[in-house]
C-alpha cells in the first residue's frame, strides 16, 4: 500500500525521507503554534493565489471548476511581509539583542514621518498619538513573543494584520554589519529569509489543501459517506457547490467584521509612510514572490469535508470578532489531531477493530476521581499515541538508506511530528492533562466545550443530549458514557467494560453551567446552541 497525494506527487527528495510527511502531508509540525496554524491558513486564503494553467485569482477558495479541474499543479500564494507594520508594532516587545541599528533607525523614521501626518486641535501631544497607536498594534501580539520582532506575528482580526514568516539572520548581519535599513532591502535574502516555515510550519497550508481536496469530490460520494456514518449534516451541507459558496461568502465576511479605521492605519503605517519596503519584500523583478504551498494525503478529504463544514458553522455564527477567532484556533488544532488519528487508524489495522473513524478519545472529567474511567482515558491517549508510531512504520511509507538513517529518522519523525505532536497539541488546547508528569487523559475545557456545540448543533437549534454525544463520536472519536467507554474499550484491548449508567454526569453539568443545556425531565435534556446567525446581527 503506497499514500496517494493531492494536488501532486510529491518530488521534493528531502521531506519524502521523511515517514510522516508521507503519510499526513507536507506538513504538521511541533514547532507551530496553535495561533499560527489559524494565521497561517487565513494568510493562504487571502493571499493572490495561482495555479497552472488557471493562472492568479482573488479569491479565498479557487473556483469550483477550477476544483474539479485541479490536478499535478502546485498551489502557490504571495503572502504579504508587512515589516514595517511589524517594525512600529512589535519592536519594543522584542528581544534587546534582536534589535539591530538598522531596525532601531528605520523604527525612528517611521515614527517620524508618522508624527508628520498627524494634525491636533488643542491640547495633546503627537508623540502620546504615536505611543497609544504603537500599543493598539501590540494589543494584537497573536504569537512569538520573545522572537525577533520580524518572527512575531498578529492575530488575524483583519486581512492588513496577515503577515508572511520573515526570519531576521543576525549571523550574516554580524559578518556583513550593514549599515542602513536600505542595506537590508537591496540584499533581502542575505539579511531576512522568508522561505523557512520555521513558525508558519505549513500546518495551515495542508489545512487549506484538505478544505479543497473535499470540496473537489463528487456530490454522490459525500453523500453516500454522510448517510453510511450518520454524521448529522444538513442536505446543503452534504452539497460541496453550495458549501464552497457559502465559505467562500463566510471568510470574506470574517475579514469585514473589524473596523475599517484599523485596517486602514495598518495600511498607512506598512505601505504609506514607507513605500520602498513592501516593494522590496513582496515583489521581485516587477512580479509577485509566490511561496509553493505543500501537499495533503487525498485520503484526507472525509476529515477535511468535516473541517469545511465546522468553520461555516464558526464563521456564520453571531459572534465577537476577537471570539470568533479563538473558536477558529480550536477548530484548527481539533482538525490537526483529527488528521493524525484518522490517517493512522486507515493504514493500521485499528480501523478494523471499531466504526468510523476507527479509533475512540476516551474522555474523562476535568476533576474525575474514578479510577476506572482515569486508567481508560489515560490508556486511550497512550493507544492513539501508539497507533501514529505504528502508522510511522508500516509498508505505506519509505525510509532512507544506511545504516543508522532509518532509527534516526523515525525518532525525529515520532518527536516532531507524530504521536508527541498529538500529545503536545493536545496539551496546549487543555485537551490532555496533565500538562506535565505521567497519567496524561483526556478531558475537556470550556473553549473546547464551546466550539463543539456551535459547530455540532445548528445555530438557534436543539439536540438531544444523547445525539450530541453520538455526532461527536462520529466526528470526532469522542466518548463520554457508558456506552461509549464500552466502545473504546473494545478499540483498546478487544473486550468491553462494565460502568455505571451517570459516568457523563459532569458533561451535563458544564453544558448547563454554560447556559447549553436544557432540562426536560429527569431522563431527557437538550443541548441548545443560543448563538444568531451572523446574518441576524446585520439585520
Amino acid at each position: 500500500m503506497s499514500c496517494s497525494y493531492f494536488p501532486y506527487d510529491p518530488d521534493e527528495a528531502k521531506a519524502m525521507k521523511n515517514p510522516a510527511i508521507q503519510l499526513f502531508g507536507n506538513r504538521l509540525f511541533m514547532d507551530q503554534t496553535v495561533s499560527e496554524l489559524l494565521v497561517e491558513f487565513l494568510l493562504v486564503a487571502f493571499s493572490l493565489k495561482r495555479i497552472d494553467p488557471v493562472g492568479e485569482f482573488n479569491t479565498t477558495l479557487p473556483r469550483q471548476s477550477t476544483l474539479w479541474e485541479w490536478e499535478g499543479a502546485k498551489l502557490e500564494y504571495a503572502p504579504h511581509a508587512r515589516l514595517n507594520l511589524k517594525l512600529f508594532s512589535f519592536l519594543g516587545a522584542s528581544r534587546l539583542d534582536s534589535r539591530h541599528q538598522t531596525h532601531r533607525s528605520q523604527h525612528e523614521e517611521l515614527l517620524k514621518r508618522f508624527k508628520a501626518h498627524i494634525n491636533i486641535c488643542g491640547g495633546g501631544e503627537k508623540e502620546d498619538v504615536v505611543r497609544t497607536i504603537e500599543n493598539l498594534f501590540l494589543g494584537f501580539q497573536g504569537a512569538g513573543s520573545g522572537r525577533a520582532w520580524c518572527a512575531q506575528s498578529f492575530l488575524p482580526i483583519t486581512e492588513s494584520l496577515l503577515a508572511g514568516e520573515t526570519i531576521w539572520n543576525e549571523t550574516e548581519a554580524r559578518r556583513k554589519k550593514p549599515e542602513c535599513w536600505g542595506d537590508i532591502t537591496e540584499s533581502l535574502s542575505t539579511y531576512l529569509t522568508m522561505n523557512k516555515h520555521r513558525f508558519l510550519g505549513r500546518g495551515g497550508e495542508l489545512l487549506y489543501l484538505q478544505l479543497c481536496n473535499a470540496l473537489r469530490q463528487p456530490q454522490k460520494s459525500i453523500q453516500e459517506w454522510c448517510e453510511n456514518n450518520d454524521l448529522g449534516l444538513s442536505n446543503n451541507e452534504k452539497n460541496p457547490i453550495w458549501l464552497h459558496e457559502e465559505l467562500e461568502k463566510s471568510l470574506r465576511q470574517l475579514m469585514s467584521n473589524c473596523p475599517d479605521t484599523l485596517s486602514k492605519i495598518a495600511s498607512f503605517i506598512d505601505t504609506t509612510l514607507d513605500p520602498v519596503t513592501p516593494e522590496k519584500t513582496d515583489w521581485s523583478n516587477e512580479s509577485r514572490r509566490f511561496v509553493s504551498a505543500g501537499w495533503c494525503n487525498a485520503d484526507s478529504w472525509q476529515e477535511g469535508y468535516l473541517f469545511a463544514v465546522e468553520l461555516l458553522r464558526l464563521l456564520q455564527t453571531n459572534l465577537d470578532v476577537v471570539d470568533r477567532i479563538y473558536l477558529l484556533e480550536n477548530a484548527c488544532a481539533m482538525q490537526v489531531l483529527r488528521t493524525l488519528a484518522m490517517q493512522s487508524a486507515r493504514v493500521t489495522a485499528a480501523h478494523e477493530m471499531g466504526s468510523w473513524p476507527g479509533y475512540r478519545f476516551a474522555v474523562s472529567a476535568p476533576e474525575d476521581d474514578r479510577p476506572p474511567i482515569r486508567r481508560l482515558s489515560q490508556s486511550s491517549v497512550k493507544a492513539i499515541e501508539k497507533m501514529i508510531f505504528q502508522s510511522l512504520r508500516g509498508d505505506h511509507v519509505s525510509l532512507p538508506d544506511g545504516k543508522d538513517e532509518p532509527e534516526k529518522t523515525l525518532k525525529q519523525a515520532d518527536k516532531a511530528y507524530g504521536g508527541k505532536l498529538f500529545i503536545g497539541l493536545s496539551k496546549r488546547i487543555g485537551f490532555i492533562v496533565p500538562k506535565r508528569g505521567s497519567g496524561a487523559r483526556f478531558i475537556l475545557n470550556e473553549q473546547l466545550l464551546r466550539m463543539f456545540v456551535l459547530t455540532t448543533v445548528p445555530i438557534g437549534g436543539r439536540l438531544t443530549f444523547d445525539t450530541f454525544k453520538e455526532l461527536l463520536e462520529r466526528r470526532y472519536g469522542l466518548v463520554f458514557d457508558a456506552d461509549g467507554f464500552d466502545r473504546a474499550s473494545k478499540w483498546l484491548s478487544g473486550t468491553g467494560i462494565y460502568l455505571p449508567a451517570d459516568t457523563d454526569g459532569w458533561l451535563q453539568e458544564m453544558l448547563e453551567a454554560a447556559g447549553f443545556l436544557i432540562h426536560l425531565s429527569d431522563s431527557c435534556a437538550l443541548v441548545h446552541n443560543p448563538a444568531d446567525h451572523l446574518d441576524c446581527k446585520e439585520k
